[in-house]
């Protein structure tokens, strides 16, 4: 005879089982801890066997749920960000019967977006994020404006109320569209005329092509659930036939001809053409600076990178790009922390401005053209010799002289950490993501980035709590690559609850956290405009503490012959790492 025993109680210091099904007698059945697990085990591959069961039976009916996760698969998607909720459940359903696609469950929506543009930003892939509606959307706004600024292309599929419930006070019911037109490349409304798979393929085409950005797909739980029907498909060809950009060229190796103290400018819209722009540096031997964005296009390690501009960028950046009589700019958008605010900026240099996007009726020539298939032509075409000794003996000497620096210091600095990190890390190549503060313009400044794609920051928006989740899907798109992410202690509060994902899917991303007890960017802003007037003082909790919560290994730096070695540790350890780094409190970029 078969007994099927229910336990709904365990009575551990008894060693009991009570069953729901008794006798009028309770009877009570006593078993031994071995047999207790053999029980629960069994419990639990019966469970496993009931799911696998259900992941093998399928309606059917495809539903349109069905056919948009079928055409993410076709579409070689292999990752999703997301947090569940009811009107997005029947996209969960499908999730469950394929195992082409994982889906990883953050704590919070707009680390959802963050962790997609770490994968897009490293992959070179559409980032996709799957989030409900009401409060699940409107969670990722912060997230959609920062993937918007730094043209990281996304695609977020929004649940949104049935279209029969969307009269009076619904449960849940913002308007998307409306919500994210200013923030967002192009916003769908799926509608019963639709189809859900050319909507999906569109999406992710206009999200990656020309200038990319975050694309948003508003879903109405009733036309998911509803069974899918094949409509007429309108079939948008894209031009691939590359431009003549000859006229252009032809004026280009006039002002460089022209030029005695040429330089060149790398944005973030050139991350596409590292190779190209090398090539041309080196034919033409160009010193060269970046923005933000554009760090790790050009090997910071060259003789010819002479820096960061802008703001927060370098003395010695700053300076060359004031002597130059000729900017040659690629991928740049010339935001204001590049210019410095400056009206005039470039008011005494001609600037040549190769982009997707025209900027400005004041530069000497504009170009709207892919860069690397422009460089490609200009160096097909191009064989001048220039000559420009003086120029380049100018540059390097004052690269030089504002290179000095002082480590004779016993604080620690964050100066001082970055470059240490940078040369300690220098053989693993690593994906560096920051957040925002003083952390990410002196890692911008003191950590050597020799390849694009390895320095991932949140340049557009400066949104604190973007280095974490963003480290996160950084290290899913590159799981063979060391990942750090290096943060203030404000920035890491920001999303800090993403430890629980990095525990759950044993996420080895190092967090190298610079503690300094303030908000340092906004502090020292405060001490130079209203006279050391400010609220950023912070009582932070310990990091280290806060780490063992949630079963990570975490290490505490207070002095600079404590560093290298928590370095080690910390890279050595096989999961999440954190680094608490006591730094002086006052330091200024």
């Amino acid at each position: 005879m078969v007994i099927s025993l229910k336990m709904t109680s365990l009575l551990c210091f008894k060693r009991a089982v009570i069953l729901r099904q008794k006798p009028k007698n309770l009877k009570i059945i006593t078993f031994s801890a071995n047999s207790l697990l053999y029980l629960v085990r069994l419990r639990y591959n019966n469970f496993a066997m009931e799911m696998q069961l259900k992941k093998q039976i399928k309606t059917e009916t495809l539903t349109v749920a069905g056919k948009l996760v079928n055409t993410l698969i076709e579409l070689g998607v292999d990752s999703i960000f997301g947090y569940p909720g009811a009107s997005v459940l029947s996209i969960y359903n499908e999730l469950s019967y394929t195992n082409k696609i994982s889906h990883y469950l953050v704590r919070h929506e707009q680390a959802a977006v963050h962790a997609a543009e770490g994968y897009a930003r490293t992959s070179g892939k559409v980032g996709v994020v799957l989030v409900t509606s009401g409060p699940g959307f409107t969670n990722t706004i912060t997230g959609i404006a920062n993937a918007y600024s730094d043209s990281t292309p996304l695609v977020i599929l929004a649940g949104d109320v049935p279209t029969t419930s969307k009269q009076g006070k619904i449960f849940q019911n913002v308007d998307i569209l409306p919500m994210t037109k200013s923030c967002a490349k192009k916003v769908y409304t799926l509608n019963q005329n639709d189809d859900i798979e050319h909507i999906i393929e569109e999406a992710f085409t206009v999200a990656n092509t020309g200038v990319k950005g975050p694309v948003v797909i508003a879903l109405p739980r009733d036309i998911l659930e509803s069974e899918y029907k094949t409509k007429s498909k309108n079939i948008i060809e894209n031009d691939e036939r590359k431009k003549d950009y000859s006229k252009a060229i032809e004026k280009l190796k006039t002002l460089l001809s022209d030029a005695k103290k040429p330089l060149i400018l790398v944005g973030g819209g050139a991350s596409n053409a590292s190779e190209q722009i090398t090539d041309l540096v080196k034919k033409y031997n160009l010193p060269l600076v970046s923005t933000l964005m554009g760090i790790g296009i050009y090997p910071s390690d060259d003789e010819l990178y002479m820096g960061m501009i802008g703001i927060n960028g370098s003395n010695a950046a700053n300076t060359i790009l004031n002597n130059c009589d000729l900017l040659i700019s690629f991928g740049v958008a010339f935001s204001d922390r590049s210019t410095c605010k400056r009206a005039n900026f470039g008011s005494n240099t001609k600037i040549v401005s190769i982009n997707l996007n025209l900027i400005s009726e004041n530069f000497e020539l504009q170009i709207k053209a892919d860069v690397k298939e422009f460089i490609e032509q200009f160096l097909s075409v191009s064989n001048e010799k220039y000559t420009r000794s003086n120029w380049l003996n100018q540059v390097i000497a004052i690269k030089e002289e504002f290179t000095a620096d002082d480590n004779t210091s016993k604080c620690l600095h964050s100066s001082y950490v970055l470059a240490t990190l940078s040369e300690h890390t220098r053989k693993y190549e690593p994906i560096v993501v920051t957040d925002v503060g003083q952390h990410q313009m002196l890692t911008a400044q003191f950590y050597n980035f020799n390849k694009p794609g390895k320095f991932i920051t949140s340049g557009g928006m400066g949104t604190m709590g973007f280095g974490l989740p963003a480290s996160i899907g950084a290290y899913i798109a590159n799981p063979d690559n060391l990942v750090l992410n290096i943060t203030g202690d404000g920035s890491f509060q920001m999303n800090l609850q993403e430890l629980a994902t990095c525990r759950e899917h044993n996420i080895p991303i190092k967090i190298i956290i610079m503690n300094n007890g303030y908000l340092g960017m906004v502090r020292q802003m405060q001490e130079k405009i209203y006279n050391n007037r400010y609220q950023v003082e912070m009582t932070n909790p310990d990091f280290v503490k806060i780490a063992e919560a949630y079963d990570l290994f975490a290490i505490r730096v207070t002095n600079k012959d404590e560093l290298i070695p928590a370095i080690n540790k910390a890279i050595a350890h096989k999961g999440t790492a954190i680094v608490d780094i006591k730094i002086d409190s006052f330091e200024e970029i």
